[in-house]
């Protein structure tokens, strides 16, 4: 039997780059994943027909992150969709993985910059968690997508390194919260990997090769080795692992 037959899992930013590699392994191991997507309706509804090709079950919903009203926009969805599928309003795993970078430093971050990678990256998770509660069941599951630069000093874009950091927060004192309920909360810090987001430098052999040299396992990584270790935090092989920040960076700068 798949690990999670039977579930059902939220995948914000589902639709691309380690988002998609989760949403792809999740329904791989049995869970019927709701994709969900920002604006690329398209890149939604092409994971929903890779999952069924493979013979998964899925669905893709879309709702802009950006406000709290967004974020009750996803959940009224999700919910109204899964009674009129399944009967019943209840998940089993959510995944915070949406997420928006910039590559300003401290000094060209205009306020707007910082608002909106904050919007995105700190408040939506925040007030999905807070929505869903309700319709997590007792068991549960939530991981959040941190980063490395975490833990490693990456300063030419303070602004993504202080959500992240709030993330992390958030990750250990909202484990302590729901704990009572049987709800494991984690989080995962990838480094660099290779998606859409990195293609422009990644690509290029002098750039391949130095982010390969940070890692102690000498390449760079991809969406996939994220994706495992969120399919194994949603499963209960993980049931004893609460409020942790893991590491899948690689050993990048150890």
């Amino acid at each position: 039997m798949k690990r999670l037959e039977g579930k059902i899992a939220l995948v914000t930013g589902g639709s691309r780059g380690i988002g998609k590699a989760i949403s792809l392994r999740l329904a791989q191991e049995g869970a019927l994943v709701i994709v969900h997507y920002g604006s690329r309706r398209a890149a939604g509804e092409e994971v929903v027909r890779t999952i069924e090709a493979q013979g998964g079950r899925a669905l893709a919903i879309g709702a802009n992150l950006e406000t709290v009203a967004g974020v009750t926009d996803l959940v009224q969805t999700m919910e109204q969709t899964l009674v009129s599928l399944t009967g019943q309003n209840r998940i089993d795993i959510l995944v915070n993985n949406a997420g928006i970078g910039t590559s300003n430093t401290l000094e060209e971050t205009t306020e707007e910059d910082f608002d909106a990678i904050f919007a995105v990256n700190v408040k939506a998770p925040f007030f999905l968690v807070q929505q869903s509660l309700r319709l997590l069941r007792d068991g549960g599951r939530i991981i959040n997508t941190s980063s490395g630069v975490t833990r490693i000093a990456y300063p030419h874009i303070m602004a993504y390194n202080l959500t992240k950091g709030a993330i992390n927060t958030f990750t250990l004192h909202l484990a302590k919260l729901v704990g009572s309920r049987g709800i494991t909360v984690n989080a995962v810090l990838p480094g660099i990997v290779d998606t859409d987001v990195n293609a422009e430098w990644l690509h290029t052999p002098e750039g391949r090769q130095h982010a390969a040299e940070m890692s102690a396992l000498g390449r760079v990584g991809e969406p996939s080795d994220i994706a495992d270790i969120v399919a194994f935090l949603s499963s209960s092989d993980a049931r004893w692992v609460t409020g942790q920040m893991v590491d899948a960076t690689g050993g990048s700068h150890l």
